[in-house]
């Protein structure tokens, strides 16, 4: 599975901005006819992408919900807060200790 539940629902959000902010583009009083006419242009193919996202988003979530599919847990591992990954830290990152991940 290439996409998770979250970042398809991180797309769609991010998606949904472009549209909001290109239909204020298209909208413009002041704009020219034909720069206003290239916004609905790009409205269409946004709202198609956009469209296209929450198809597979709902997909995705139908076959969670039968079974079909088991979304992976993927554990987090930073090093940057923990002292035993620093050269000289003295956090015991040796070869005979260190933090359990």
């Amino acid at each position: 599975m290439a996409e998770t539940v979250g970042s398809l629902a991180d797309k769609i959000s991010i998606m949904e901005l472009k549209i909001w902010h290109m239909r204020e583009q298209a909208e413009r009083s002041d704009a020219a006819p034909e720069f206003r006419a290239a916004c609905e242009r790009r409205l269409e193919v946004l709202r198609l992408q956009r469209d296209d996202l929450a198809e597979e988003l709902t997909a995705l979530l139908s076959d969670i919900a039968a079974g079909r599919v088991v979304p992976k847990v993927y554990r987090q591992f930073k090093m940057y807060n923990d002292p035993a990954y620093r050269a000289g830290g003295g956090g015991g990152g040796g070869s005979s200790g260190g933090a359990a991940a």
